[in-house]
């Protein structure tokens, strides 16, 4: 037998003790970690519902689930269940509840049913009746099913559903209710209705602090004062305020907005359209295109730029009107007050047609007037000055006024023309044909002499040329010059055809510009 000194039986001894604690520390450790793995699911399980009840008692044939009667109220993580009856599964955590549900969220959201169903582990209630009424402030929302998530704050139904919130009401097949951001998506057969407005859609997104519906699909809506279609955009319920990004459309009183985008304040009854925009006034037969436009009704104005077209129809006839910005006003009652078109403008009519920079039309005094080198084609003449009048009455055209630098020309064939220049030059009508003409203030004339052959075309028999203080020009039933009459001491010639002067073929200032006429209705685009 060995002994062992005390001093070394003592040093083993603690080394053995310490060699004890450290594997005991070790094991420890290992079950602190195996532990901690499992913490986190232990923290996630949900909590127990917790009840009372005037009666209950064990359902004989499920052990795990208690029968309540007599006035039973549960409470779970904040929430609070009333109903008159439940059955309670202690090993799922779910509780089924009959008659009289009343289910407290929050102090503002409340569900009122007829049956329920409660997941305390995923915290989903679903609840049954003819009508569930789900309340949230001041937001109501009824159904026949309602599943409502707790963790999202969301209510869901897939069968119609109303909701209310102030005097606005949301209808629609199915649907959800956000309370945390206070906001419905509803879709299939959508409707939002208040007393003066009903929405109809497909899909809507509604935000009930904000007020605004945003829609996803082809949408009407219809108030008192005009129709808005749209198959992407907002409407504020408050303001009536709308903005559309697709085949955008209003029609307000005969007045009808087209456009790709388009806003519009309904209170104001003015619209700011852009792309492709068109605007329709069926009361004054006239139509407006561009690529910007604003309409303002209440102000009585519209107006469309950026490559501007208007068309006007009267009794019939199609008047097609081009320029860089066209402004129209309407009296009161919605007729047409003024036109006004800027820059580069041409017009296009069957029996006449006209270019200028700019022009105004004033339709109570039933006069156009155009400025800046504005020509004006009527049949085969052309006529030019620095601003042309133009007035009609029910019968068409009654005066023609030629400002200062007048130039009328009438093609006689290829290389001649009638040619006559002045001051000032008024071209007068009867029932709507020229009448008769008057050069006033240094009236110069060439005049080719015509005769109608045997074979139904024109000899040319000679030219009359020369100056004086004015002239008079006179129209036979075709339209054409018959005779000129020159007076105040004129100095006029006659000449052969052929022995015309030179510098008479072509009196200073003329300017043929046939090529620039409107042919058809769209050469008005070409300047």
């Amino acid at each position: 037998m060995v002994t062992i000194p005390k001093n070394k039986q003592s040093s083993d001894f603690g080394a053995s003790l310490r060699r004890s604690r450290f594997f005991e520390v070790l094991v420890m450790r290992r079950w602190v970690i195996v532990l901690m793995l499992f913490l986190p699911l232990q923290g996630a399980a949900q909590k127990l519902i917790q009840y009372t009840s005037g009666m209950g008692a064990r359902d004989p044939q499920v052990a795990s689930v208690w029968i309540l009667y007599d006035g039973v109220e549960a409470t779970h993580e904040g929430m609070t269940l009333l109903a008159d009856s439940a059955h309670y599964d202690t090993e799922r955590n779910s509780f089924r509840a009959f008659n009289n549900v009343v289910i407290n969220i929050s102090d503002t959201t409340h569900i009122y049913g007829r049956r329920l169903h409660y997941d305390g582990n995923e915290r989903v209630l679903d609840i049954w009746d003819d009508t569930v009424l789900l309340v949230d402030g001041g937001t109501e929302l009824r159904a026949n099913h309602l599943t409502y998530v707790r963790d999202s704050e969301t209510a869901f139904y897939t069968l119609w559903g109303v909701a209310t919130s102030n005097d606005r009401c949301l209808e629609s097949r199915q649907g959800q209710y956000d309370a945390m951001v206070k906001k419905f998506f509803i879709s299939n057969h959508v409707r939002l209705t208040d007393s003066s407005m009903t929405l109809l859609t497909d899909t809507l997104v509604y935000d009930t602090e904000a007020k605004d519906a945003c829609f996803y699909s082809p949408t009407y809506i219809y108030t008192d004062s005009s129709i808005i279609y749209s198959e992407l955009g907002t409407y504020n319920t408050d303001t009536r305020f709308a903005v559309s990004y697709t085949a955008s459309r209003v029609e307000n009183n005969g007045r009808t907005i087209m456009s790709d985008t388009l806003l519009y304040d309904e209170y104001q009854e003015y619209g700011r359209a852009f792309g492709h925009v068109m605007i329709v006034d069926s009361l004054n037969d006239v139509t407006c295109t561009g690529r910007y436009g604003e309409t303002h009704r209440s102000n009585h104005y519209s107006y469309v730029t950026d490559s501007a077209h208007v068309l006007f129809v009267d009794n019939g006839d199609s008047l097609f009107l081009h320029g860089d910005t066209v402004y129209l006003t309407t009296d009161s009652a919605g007729a047409i007050n003024t036109v006004k078109a800027h820059h580069k403008v041409k017009m296009y009519r069957g029996d006449a047609q006209a270019m200028c920079d700019s022009l105004f039309y004033s339709a109570p005094d039933s006069c156009l007037t155009m400025y800046q080198k504005p020509v004006v084609w009527y049949e085969h003449y052309q006529c030019s000055a620095d601003t042309i009048v133009l007035w009609h009455d029910t019968s068409g055209v009654r005066q023609v006024c030629l400002k200062t630098g007048c130039f009328a020309i009438q093609q006689v064939d290829r290389e001649r023309f009638n040619q006559l220049k002045g001051r000032q030059g008024i071209v007068y009508f009867h029932d709507g044909e020229p009448d008769y003409a008057d050069v006033v203030g240094n009236a110069h004339m060439v005049f080719y002499i015509t005769e109608d052959d045997t074979n139904g075309g024109r000899q040319l028999l000679g030219v009359n040329a020369g100056v004086g203080n004015s002239m008079r020009i006179y129209f036979d039933s075709t339209r054409s010059a018959s005779r000129v009459v020159a007076c105040d001491k004129p100095d006029m010639q006659t000449y052969p055809v052929t022995k015309l002067p030179d510098e008479l073929k072509r009196l200073q200032g003329f300017e043929w510009l046939s090529a620039r006429r409107p042919k058809k209705p769209s050469d008005v685009y070409v300047w």
